[in-house]
C-alpha cells in the first residue's frame, strides 16, 4: 500500500471494519485476530507471497485458489477464510497488511489498549521489550500492545508509533540530520 494514499488507508478501513463487525457478530474476535497476525507474519517472511499480492499476470482465480490453500494449510478461521477469498476475488491483497493492522488497531481500542508499533534496528531483549511498553503504558495511560519489527536499515535505535505520534529514536535519521546540518554549514 502506498504510504501517502488516503485512498488506500480508506480501503483498507473499510474492509478491516466489514472483517471486524463479521467477527464481533460471530463471536471470533480473537480468531480472526490471531489468524490476521498469522498471516502478516507469512508474509513478512515470505518474497512469494508478498509478490502474490502484486503481480497482474495472475488471474483473479489463481489469486483465490492461492489463498484458499493458504488459509487451508495455516488452518485459519472459516470467516478469515472466507474474508481472504473476498479480497483476492476483488484484488485487495495488496492491502492485506494495511487491513489487518487497521483490524488490531479497532480491536485494541475496543480493549481499551493503544496499539503502539516498534521497529527496531536489531532484536530487543525481553527485559527492554517489557520495559520499553511499562514506559510507552505509562506515557499513553492505557495498556499498550506491541508490535515489533526488526529493520537492520535503521543501523542503530529504535522507531516508534503510537497514535499520531512518532518518535524516530534511529540511528539513521541522526546520521541523516547530521549530514543535513553538515551541508548547510559547508
Amino acid at each position: 500500500m502506498p504510504a501517502n494514499s488516503a485512498a488506500a488507508s480508506g480501503l483498507a478501513t473499510r474492509y478491516a471494519t466489514a472483517i471486524f463487525e463479521l467477527a464481533e457478530q460471530h463471536g471470533e474476535l480473537d480468531a480472526v485476530a490471531s489468524d490476521l497476525e498469522g498471516l502478516r507474519r507469512m508474509f513478512a517472511g515470505s518474497q512469494d507471497l508478498q509478490r502474490l499480492t502484486v503481480n497482474p499476470s495472475l488471474s483473479r482465480g489463481d489469486e483465490e485458489k492461492a489463498m484458499a490453500a493458504l488459509s487451508e494449510a495455516a488452518s485459519f478461521s472459516a470467516l478469515t477464510r472466507n474474508f481472504l477469498g473476498v479480497l483476492a476475488s476483488h484484488r485487495r491483497l495488496h492491502s492485506l497488511d494495511s487491513i489487518a493492522q487497521a483490524f488490531v488497531t479497532r480491536l485494541a481500542e475496543q480493549r481499551g489498549q493503544v496499539q503502539a508499533r516498534v521497529v527496531t534496528a536489531s532484536p530487543l531483549p525481553a527485559k527492554d521489550l517489557a520495559a520499553l511498553k511499562s514506559s510507552l503504558a505509562a506515557y499513553a495511560g492505557k495498556t499498550v500492545d506491541l508490535d515489533v519489527a526488526v529493520d537492520p536499515s535503521l543501523l542503530g535505535g529504535l522507531v516508534v508509533t503510537m497514535g499520531s505520534r512518532m518518535i524516530d529514536a534511529s540511528l539513521k535519521s541522526k546520521l541523516k540530520g547530521l549530514e543535513l546540518s553538515m551541508r548547510g554549514v559547508g
